[in-house]
Parts: C-alpha cells; sequence; structure tokens
C-alpha cells in the first residue's frame, strides 16, 4: 500500500474523520444506513461517517466483520477503520487485577497473560488494546491502582516490556496492537482524587513516572493515551512538553496519540483551553492525532484550517500515523485481521486459558499473616464458609470486555470442587457496603464457625469500589466487617481471612486479630479455585506486594523508595523530639513493598560482591545463598536494592534493582546472582540527564525491602 499516494488523494474532511475515535455503537450495519440519533447529537456528517478513522469496543467477530465490509463498501478510498478496545486484564477469560498480578514478579507469566487475552480478543475482532496501564502510583486513595502496577518503575518497566511483547505476539498468529497508557503522572493525583492535578518536577516525572512508557515503546507500542488529568498545570493531552519534546522529539516516537474519553473536550472544563475550537488548535500543535469520543477536531477541523490557525501539514502528518499503523496491522491486506466467529466459539474461555487464569491467581496471592493456621488439612469433616464475598461471582474484579461474570468460580464453589466429601456450612455475616453496620448476621455466622473444623472468612471491597473515580478518603473495612472478622476469630482460632481488595487496605486491627490473612485482590475467572488450592496446600502462596500497605490513611502516599530528609527518624517506634513523623504513628507501613510470607521458611545466606570497586563499562556480581529450610516445595523471589549514598540530586533509601524467582524443595539450596553495570546505578540528575554519577553505593538482598545492606562498592 503506497501510504503517501493515499494521503494524496484524500480530502480535508476525510483526513479530518481519520482523526476522529467513535465509540462502534454510533456505526450501525443496516444496509439502509439510516442516520442515528446520536449521529445527530454528535453533529456528524452521514456522508463521511465510514471515513472514521477508529472505533471503540468490539462486541464480537461477527460485528466487526459487518461493520470492516460497510466500512469498505461505503468509504471512497477503502480505507479500513482499526477497532481498539480495553483489553486490560483478559477478554474473555480474566487473570488477576493488574496490582495482583505484579505481586507475581513473573514475567513470562505476565507475558503468557497478555498473550492470552491478545489471542481471544484479537479472534473475537479487536486490532488494538489501550493496554498495558503504566501509571506508578504511591497513593491506595486512588481507585485506579487496582490497574497499574504498583509504586516502584523499575518493576513495572519490566511488566511493560513484557505484557507488550504478550499483546503483540510475533506477527504471525494472533496479537493486538499495543498502545500504552496514561501518559503521563496520572497515576499522582493530588490526594489521590482521580482526574485531579498532577503537579511535580521534572526530575520526578523523567526518573518515576516517564521510563515505563519509554519501554513499552521500546518494546513496539504502536499507540500511546493521553492521561486526563493536568500536568504541571497543562493538560497531557495539549502538554507540548510531553507529548512533542519528550514523547516525539526525544524518544522518536512516530505512532498515534490518542486523547482519552471526552479528554479533548474537557480541556475547556480544566479551564485550559477556552473553546473545543481553541482545544483542536492546541492539540494540533501537541500533535495529538486521535479523538475519543468527543468530536471536536470533525467540527472544527476545516475552519481552523481555512483561518490559517492549523495547516494542512499538521493534518497531514496525523493522518499518516494512523495510516502507517493501519499499514503495520496489516488491515490493507487483510480488513478483516483475525476476526473469526468459529474460532472465537472454540478460543473464548478454553480451557487452556482457564487454567493459566487459575495459575495467574496463585502465583499473584500475597499471604500477610500466618500464625500456623495455614495451610488446612484435607482431611477436615467440616467447613464454615463466612462473609459477604464467600460465594460471590464479582470476586472476578473489574475490567472486562466479553465476559460473563456468572462464569466466575466463587469461593464456595471451589471448595467444594477441591472437596466434594466436605460439609460446608454457609452464612454471608454482613454486608458488603463501604459502612455496612448492620451485624445482625454475626451470631448465625459464629455459631457455624464454633460448630466447624475450619473457617474461611472472605472480606473485603465490593468490585465496584475499585477502578475509575472510584477514589476513597478512608481504606479500612466497614464496621460490621470488622466486627465479624473479630468474632468469628474468637470462636475459631483455625480461622483463615480472605481478602479481597482492587487496592491496599488499612488492615492495621485485622493485623492483630486474625490468625491468617491471605491477601487475593480480585484474582479472576478461576479465582475460587485457585483460592481452595491455596488454602489447602495444593498451591504454596508466593506473591510479593508491589505496593505498600498503610498503617492508616493519614500515611498516603506511603512507598518505600522515599528519600532521607535532615532530620531523619531513625526509631519508629516511638515519638521523637523534631524528627521527621507522625506524633501519632509510624513512618513504615503496615505492610512493605516487597513483603509476603510463605509455608515454608527461607535462610538467606553467604552474601556476597565479586569487587567492591565498579569501573566505566564495568561490571560486578552480588550473591546470595537461598535455602528452603521448611517443609514446602515453594517459590521464592529474591529481591535485590541499591542505595545511592550521595548524588547530585537526593536519592531514595532504596530502590529495586533486580529480582529473580525461584523455586525450592525442603532443605535444597541455590545461589542467586545479580549482575550489577554503570545502568544499574544511572538516574536522572540535576541536569535532567541520565547517567551513574561516582561514588559509594550499598547492596541489599533479601525477601522484602525492608532488608539491611550487606556491603558497600564504589563506582570509580
Amino acid at each position: 500500500m503506497d501510504i503517501k499516494r493515499l494521503l494524496d488523494k484524500m480530502s480535508l474532511k476525510e483526513k479530518l474523520y481519520q482523526l476522529q475515535q467513535l465509540d462502534s455503537n454510533v456505526i450501525m450495519y443496516d444496509e439502509n444506513m439510516p442516520v442515528t440519533g446520536i449521529l445527530q447529537k454528535l453533529e456528524l456528517d452521514e456522508n463521511y461517517i465510514f471515513e472514521t478513522g477508529s472505533l471503540l469496543n468490539s462486541f464480537g467477530a461477527k460485528r466487526t466483520i459487518e461493520i470492516q465490509k460497510n466500512f469498505l463498501m461505503h468509504s471512497k478510498n477503502k480505507i479500513p477503520t482499526v477497532i481498539m478496545q480495553d483489553v486490560v486484564r483478559g477478554y474473555k477469560t480474566l487473570y488477576p487485577i493488574n496490582l495482583g498480578l505484579s505481586c507475581s514478579f513473573d514475567m513470562d507469566l505476565c507475558e503468557k497473560c497478555a498473550s492470552m487475552a491478545a489471542k481471544e480478543a484479537s479472534v473475537d475482532g479487536v486490532h488494538m488494546t489501550f493496554a498495558p496501564m503504566l501509571d506508578v502510583s504511591r497513593d491506595a486513595r486512588w481507585g485506579r491502582v487496582m490497574e497499574t502496577s504498583g509504586e516502584d518503575t523499575y518493576l513495572t518497566c519490566e511488566i511493560a516490556k513484557a505484557t507488550t511483547r504478550g499483546f503483540q505476539g510475533d506477527g504471525k498468529t494472533y496479537g493486538l496492537g499495543v498502545g500504552c497508557k496514561h501518559m503521563a503522572g496520572y497515576g499522582a493525583p493530588e490526594s489521590g482524587k482521580d482526574y485531579n492535578l498532577s503537579d511535580m518536577s521534572e526530575i520526578t516525572l523523567r526518573e518515576i513516572y516517564l521510563p515505563p512508557y519509554k519501554a513499552s515503546i521500546d518494546e513496539g507500542a504502536m499507540l500511546v493515551m493521553a492521561g486526563q488529568q493536568t500536568l504541571n498545570g497543562v493538560p497531557c493531552v495539549l502538554n507540548s512538553h510531553l507529548m512533542k519534546d519528550i514523547l516525539r522529539d526525544e524518544w522518536g516516537f512516530d505512532g498515534i496519540v490518542i486523547s482519552d474519553y471526552n479528554c479533548l473536550a474537557s480541556t475547556v472544563d480544566h479551564g485550559y483551553s477556552e473553546s473545543h475550537k481553541q482545544a483542536v488548535e492546541l492539540a494540533m500543535q501537541s500533535e495529538m492525532n486521535m479523538e475519543m469520543a468527543t468530536t471536536c477536531v470533525v467540527k472544527y477541523g476545516e475552519e481552523l484550517v481555512n483561518e490559517g490557525k492549523v495547516s494542512i501539514e499538521q493534518i497531514d502528518k496525523a493522518v499518516l500515523r494512523i495510516l502507517k499503523v493501519k499499514e503495520k496491522l496489516g488491515l490493507f491486506e487483510n480488513p478483516y485481521r483475525y476476526a473469526d466467529p468459529n474460532e472465537a466459539n472454540k478460543i473464548l474461555g478454553c480451557k487452556e486459558h482457564k487454567e493459566l487464569a487459575r495459575i495467574a491467581s496463585e502465583e499473584s496471592a500475597v499471604l500477610l499473616k500466618n500464625d500456623c493456621v495455614l495451610p488446612f488439612s484435607k482431611d477436615v469433616k467440616s467447613v464454615a464458609l463466612i462473609g459477604p464475598l464467600a460465594d460471590e461471582k464479582q470476586i472476578v474484579g473489574s475490567w472486562w470486555c466479553a465476559y460473563d461474570k456468572n462464569e466466575t468460580v466463587t469461593v464456595l464453589e471451589g471448595i467444594k470442587n477441591l472437596l466434594p466429601y466436605v460439609k460446608i456450612n454457609y452464612a454471608m455475616g454482613c454486608g458488603l457496603e463501604l459502612d455496612a453496620t448492620d451485624i445482625s448476621q454475626i451470631d448465625e455466622a459464629v455459631e457455624l464457625a464454633k460448630e466447624s473444623d475450619i473457617v474461611i472468612l472472605c472480606v473485603g471491597e465490593d468490585m465496584r469500589d475499585s477502578g475509575e473515580s472510584k477514589s476513597k478518603a478512608f481504606l479500612e473495612l466497614s464496621p460490621a466487617q470488622k466486627e465479624l472478622i473479630r468474632r468469628v476469630t474468637e470462636s475459631n482460632k483455625n480461622t483463615a481471612t480472605v481478602l479481597f481488595t482492587g487496592r491496599p487496605l488499612v488492615l492495621t486491627e485485622e493485623n492483630k486479630t486474625a490468625g491468617a490473612i491471605l491477601n487475593v485482590f480480585f484474582p479472576g475467572t478461576e479465582g475460587g479455585n485457585a483460592i481452595a488450592n491455596l488454602l489447602f496446600g495444593n498451591s504454596v502462596p508466593c506473591g510479593k506486594l508491589t505496593m505498600s500497605f498503610p498503617h492508616n490513611v493519614g500515611q498516603c502516599p506511603v512507598y518505600y523508595n522515599h528519600f532521607k530528609t535532615g532530620n531523619y527518624r531513625t526509631d519508629d517506634t516511638k515519638r521523637m523530639v523534631f524528627k521527621s513523623g507522625y506524633i501519632d504513628g509510624p513512618n513504615k507501613p503496615l505492610y512493605p513493598f516487597g513483603y509476603g510470607l510463605s509455608y515454608t521458611d527461607f535462610e538467606y545466606s553467604s552474601h556476597k560482591i565479586s569487587s567492591d570497586i565498579i569501573n566505566d563499562n564495568g561490571k560486578i556480581t552480588a550473591s546470595v545463598k537461598v535455602k528452603n529450610i521448611g517443609k514446602y516445595k515453594a517459590k521464592e523471589i529474591v529481591q535485590m536494592y541499591i542505595q545511592d549514598l550521595f548524588g547530585s540530586v537526593v536519592r531514595p533509601v532504596k530502590e529495586l534493582r533486580g529480582f529473580k524467582k525461584i523455586e525450592l524443595s525442603p532443605n535444597e539450596e541455590k545461589t542467586v546472582e545479580f549482575e550489577i553495570t554503570e545502568d544499574t546505578l544511572a538516574f536522572v540528575g540535576a541536569d535532567l540527564k541520565r547517567k551513574a554519577e561516582k561514588g559509594r553505593f550499598r547492596i541489599f538482598i533479601g525477601n522484602s525491602s525492608e532488608i539491611e545492606p550487606f556491603a558497600e562498592f564504589e563506582y570509580k
């Protein structure tokens, strides 16, 4: 396809419609093609509707094929549309929410899950996904932390690379074009309120929030979605410094930049654009290429060109980028790409995919506490299954595409599948509402707990309380759930609390009262089967937290890689005068980044570094011996952190710079090695350039971020 020649044939109006993304519901594929009420409301021209560059959401392979046929029939230039969808954490088969999956620290698993999602989505008619979501987030009050990979930039970059590879595939079989989001700083809203402003230094932007997007782009991402918020006073979608200076000029990105839903029009609400017309003018200057949902570009584009405020060259550049992406996706050769209703019926929700979803759920679970309660014996005669989420399909969590939530395996179903011979005594105990105070059902739950061998207590968040626009001022469980946990645990010490959540919660009280806490986040399609395997020892928890759990909400944002201060508090257990801290609580979180227990114990010994000096372009090796000294074969995530003691800007107390997931049988020992290079030590300095600076460093290797250094070395 000669893209340039095609561009030259197009009229200005046809070009403007290529810059438009509409919900696919707007496009009717009836042969008579009447203009719907939606088209009239959006002020779209019926004669150009089939020049629309992109549609949002597929609604199935059959519909995709019908829509595309109509585009090819009615489009003057026979340009196929590209169908995009938020395939965030699965399509038909759902794996754990992203925050949960990140706790697996398993890049191969992340890639396989993304590949599975891409296979299901692409065969069902989707061409591109708005994923991975790469917003680093340190504030649990923000509802969309459930879609992130947590608080650490290094880990998010590794996941960005793995999921981008997984979504894209090898180009020979099923796969999706990748559109990473939301650039940039969207995960750092003031007060944790969604859509709120993000205000940060250029160093923080470049050091913490930008690298994951660069990692995804380097792996082949074709599209970048702009954040919905203002970054340092300028809406991201119109932020020329962000989208042109950095994304285009520095990184050389030549793909599509798309606004988020209603994002361009909302710049008027921000008080940045005087009108929708001016928003389009500014969008062309910042090199935005595609407008999602709203229709400012097609309404005002011609007028702006005629007035000389937008050049035809700017329009052509934007259209050319869109056409190139369509060419890369192979849509000119095969407009239907992988869409196949018959194959979709075989692939979507297949046994193989459900098996992968179950494994992902098991690998993602984090054991927060265990006072010799877990694992339960399979020889038990009776189980009390209690809690508002014990027999609830919504444990699947938010963000799905073609999924029917009734396919979710509940905890009750999972226990029955594993132990069909065991008597299960079920009680809801209380409601799931945020402020639930009704404790009238707790007495029944307590009686069932007393007469049962073991208790499985399923509590947490309502699925609908995490996600977009689901910010919280309080992070504790409801009063009713707190009372349920306290009384049931008192009545039977063999009680395991299973926690479902889309974000870190304040569990200070529960950490004192519960005998065991297994955090499973929102585990997806196979949640119930995975939880049963974890509780009864078929699988051993190995997940590690990727976002710190605070002692109280007043600590937020709380994260492990903070800076020291001039009056750094060294003793976090007591009130200290003239030190940086709280007079009514600790600085440290309840559960830190990298934390997670197992059913076995691992011993770390023989920490070594190959040299205490590293030179330019050189490397040293850090190693540790890890031994399984417990009774269960299990996996351990070995983590390496580095501290730069002095720099041209203040450096964090430690930063994750490597991790390896190993599996050990009882009494088995392995030596785990990490390579440290000049790049390992690099950071964004006062001159805004990323480089390593000469000086001394400390190294930490262990099982969480709260470990002590074992050696120092010098970069000369």
